[in-house]
């Protein structure tokens, strides 16, 4: 059985990643893209799904492990009644595919076990184990090849790779597996500790550029290094998690693929790289986005593959019982082809905050704004399926009037810094106006004293939080006030706040709820932040922060019955709200503000 979502440590090397649990052994593993099939997929299984186990042969182990500092190497330690080891897991982050696993001997001796069962497809295949002329361990299975290279003599124990050894004070072995294509030369070796030392001086000389002066430096570098890890480095686009199907309701159906990249993100993550201290990071988005929206805008979509890609099928993998029961799992995503109207309001946001923070555009991608905002100018008063890619049908949901507002805002402003030429700006102007007045009219509901979900409805929903966070009308506004309250009153629970009510499934579509959304929470702060509650806020902040593991990880929600972290982990998102509301609260001009006023 899996272990809980927060016993996982992240290891990755801009590729890809891996997910390490506390008992040593790798549950999760994408090779070698995010979105590739995995060859270790006990966290939605068992064993015989796949999984690399390291750990100390004698039960009852004393474990402690962190992360190197400003790094992504993983150190964890055991001690045992007959000595003390450390393993230190980490991914080379230069050339090829590597997961390097490195045992030292600390004190005594101490005997170790590895476990080793490679498992292609989601678990489904596996492989042809066999030795190279090396004597090196290689598994074959169709287009996948991985081979481990390590000192220590290895045996076969019903389908799984075994070694028994003892490492001494001052002794060290090394396990290093590589993953390469089966009709290609083995993966060249590399030498563990060597680029060990590589490794990590890379992660330290990223992270010291980190923003500093908050009251939570250390935890605000921990997440920007882990966007960072999020980060496919050859096209820059950002996967919302390395994971599939971690359920947002334990034993539920609510299990989605989070290793693709959703626009929705994209303001707010392109403020948190650049105003955390990361401008290629930045750009790099930027021009991930830009390439991945250029086209027929009617074709646009809500979510995108890492290097752009527009089909993402949904696929049930019936062969999988999932995390602790929760099925099906899934991988691709149908949302793919869901209406956001919020989607071009996101991209324009993060276009505008990109020049206004000196990333100048090029003509290209002022040539595929106009062809949006076209688009846009015919499809706005149309409903969608809103910013949650609820399953019950689309509305005239509130959020996505305001950001279909944004687009046309951000296009003018940027018109009248002299960045948008040839512009018909007159009658963007118009169309804003227009917009902004059936918002305060069809979306505000005066016995509630709140914008609603909806237009016609009742129910409250946290993406309103936005509403002052985008400029749409001030921080202060009575309504903006009144909605505030509102979603404090109706969809907080246990001081963290609900996306909207999930039992209304006539809107929602699925059975069943889920967790408090941590993003919402973040976005609940910074509207306190806002309206001068600033020691409610920092309680909520240092809330929020004692729910990220031990490690300074965190998921997309929270199980406020459970006490668990739930959805699918590391969530970028949730990384990327919390280096924003930090920012936010230690600077009197922080990431909400700048985005309101430009």
């Amino acid at each position: 059985m899996a272990g809980r979502i927060e016993d996982y440590a992240l290891v990755g090397d801009g590729r890809t990643a891996a997910l390490i649990g506390r008992r040593g052994s790798v549950d999760w593993l994408c090779w070698p893209r995010f979105d590739s099939s995995a060859c270790f997929a006990a966290l939605l299984g068992t064993e015989d799904h796949g999984f690399w186990a390291l750990f100390p042969a004698e039960a009852g182990a004393e474990e402690s492990r962190t992360y190197r500092s400003g790094s992504l190497v993983l150190e964890t330690c055991y001690a045992t009644p007959t000595g003390e080891v450390r393993v230190t897991d980490y991914m080379p982050t230069n050339d090829g595919s590597h997961l390097v696993r490195i045992v030292e001997g600390l004190t005594g001796s101490v005997a170790m076990r590895m476990r080793l069962s490679v498992r292609f497809d989601y678990g489904l295949a596996v492989p042809w184990v066999s030795h190279n002329e090396l004597g090196d361990l290689r598994a074959i299975s169709g287009p996948h090849k991985v081979v481990l290279r390590t000192p220590v003599p290895l045996r076969g124990e019903d389908q799984t790779t075994v070694a028994d050894f003892a490492v001494a004070a001052g002794e060290s072995v090394a396990f290093t597996l590589s993953y390469g294509l089966s009709h290609e030369d083995d993966p060249p070796p590399i030498e563990p500790r060597k680029v060990l030392f590589e490794t990590d001086r890379y992660w330290r000389d990223w992270s010291i550029r980190c923003a500093r002066g908050t009251p939570w430096d250390e935890v605000l570098q921990r997440s920007l290094l882990t966007l960072k890890a999020l980060i496919y480095q050859p096209t820059g686009g950002i996967v919302a998690a390395p994971t599939t199907s971690l359920p947002e309701e334990l034993g539920g159906v609510r299990n989605w693929d989070y290793r693709y990249c959703w626009l929705r993100d994209s303001t707010f993550t392109l403020i948190a790289l650049m105003d955390g201290g990361y401008i290629d990071e930045a750009r790099a988005w930027r021009d991930w986005l830009v390439r991945a929206v250029a086209g027929n805008p009617e074709q646009a979509h809500i979510l995108y593959g890492i290097a752009g890609e527009r089909m993402l099928p949904e696929i049930e993998l019936d062969w999988l019982p999932g995390y602790e029961g929760a099925k099906p799992v899934r991988i691709g995503n149908a949302a793919v082809d869901q209406f956001q109207l919020d989607v071009y309001g996101e991209i324009f946001d993060a276009l505008f905050q990109a020049r206004q923070r000196g990333l100048l555009g090029d003509r290209d991608g002022w040539r595929v704004g106009l062809a949006l905002l076209r688009h846009l100018e015919t499809v706005w008063t149309e409903p969608d399926e809103g910013i949650w890619e609820v399953r019950g049908g689309r509305r005239h949901f509130v959020h996505s009037k305001v950001m279909a507002w944004v687009a046309f805002d951000r296009a003018i402003r940027a018109y009248e810094d002299g960045d948008a030429p040839d512009a018909p700006v007159d009658r963007w102007r118009a169309t804003r106006d227009r917009i902004h007045a059936e918002v305060c009219q069809k979306g505000f509901d005066p016995e509630l004293g709140s914008f609603v979900q909806f237009y016609g409805g009742k129910s409250l929903d946290a993406s309103l939080l936005l509403i002052a966070l985008v400029g749409f009308l001030p921080q202060d506004d009575p309504r903006v006030v009144g909605t505030v309250s509102a979603i404090g009153r109706t969809l907080m629970r246990d001081g963290l706040v609900l996306r909207y009510d999930t039992e209304d499934q006539a809107t929602d579509g699925l059975p069943g709820g889920e967790g408090a959304f941590l993003p919402c929470s973040f976005w609940y702060a910074d509207n306190l932040i806002g309206l001068g509650r600033r020691e409610e806020a920092r309680a909520m902040i240092e809330r929020l922060i004692g729910l990220s593991t031990d490690l300074g990880l965190l998921s997309e929600e929270y199980d406020v019955e459970a006490k668990r972290l739930v959805g699918n982990f590391p969530q970028a998102f949730s990384h990327v709200t919390l280096v924003n509301t930090i920012l936010n609260y230690a600077r009197a001009a922080g990431p909400a503000k700048e985005r309101c006023e430009g």
